[in-house]
């Protein structure tokens, strides 16, 4: 609950523009979101949460990846505009300065498993490209988000279960917990009035293990998610702290550990 609250409070605190500056030591892609929504840029913020989700944040070498590919490593930003008007641009980019990126930092743990490779179909060029046409430029981030409103009835649940499902289905790379920590971001930063309905059990590895350990027996999926939101019900909280606080607990569920990975 405080992590989430964290984020919160920072989306509504005045922020420095060096948050969102890629040439500082102080850039921060998450705080960088909160400042350029302040300023009224919300495809810019909601393309620095991409980023922040796609790369992830690196115990050891932190935001610096996704500083180096957003900064264009020092020569000129990679800005949603630039980005949107000229994908193609990007990955010949990305494939010339692969080695360097490489060097400047490392994926976070939840993105261990991903490649910053240009042209391979399981790569960040195909991941990026594929981002900018789920959102289809010229529309905007504002105006993908409002047809996703009109297609739900401005239902904050059905219109996460929407994009959640639209996400999964048209971004390479992004799963479950990629599309899931993407949607619940731009909920806090109070980028998207969207709220999860449940846990999204299915694809779920830690949740749930967590689940069948704290429920015991031999559930099937559909059935923890529906007592997890239960519980969550109950117990007052929200799906995504629910989400979080399984997975995390059956990592260590005799002792308390905080995990930041």
């Amino acid at each position: 609950m405080r992590r989430i609250d964290f984020v919160r409070v920072i989306a509504a605190r005045q922020i420095s523009p060096l948050r969102a500056d890629p040439t500082s030591d102080l850039f921060d892609p998450i705080r960088g979101a909160a400042w350029q929504r302040q300023q009224g840029n919300t495809d810019e913020a909601c393309w620095l949460v991409f980023l922040s989700v796609h790369f992830g944040k690196n115990l050891n070498t932190g935001w610096r990846l996704a500083q180096a590919v957003y900064g264009g490593r020092g020569d000129s930003i990679w800005t949603w505009q630039r980005v949107s008007a000229a994908p193609k641009q990007f990955r010949r980019w990305l494939g010339a300065n692969q080695a360097a990126l490489k060097a400047s930092g490392k994926f976070g743990n939840h993105r261990k498993y991903e490649s910053l490779d240009a042209q391979s179909p399981r790569g960040t060029g195909e991941v990026i490209e594929s981002y900018v046409q789920w959102i289809n430029p010229p529309r905007t981030h504002p105006q993908f988000l409002g047809a996703a409103s009109a297609a739900t009835g401005a239902n904050r649940g059905q219109m996460f279960d929407w994009l959640y499902e639209s996400m999964q289905n048209n971004v390479k790379r992004f799963s479950r917990l990629s599309c899931f920590d993407y949607l619940t971001m731009l909920g806090k930063l109070n980028l998207a009035s969207i709220e999860p309905r449940s846990v999204y059990m299915d694809g779920a590895t830690g949740p749930f293990d967590g689940g069948k350990l704290l429920f015991g027996g031999n559930p099937t999926r559909e059935q923890l998610d529906a007592w997890l939101v239960q519980l969550g019900d109950h117990l007052g909280v929200g799906m995504q702290v629910m989400e979080d606080a399984i997975c995390n607990w059956q990592k260590s569920p005799d002792a308390l550990r905080s995990f930041r990975g």
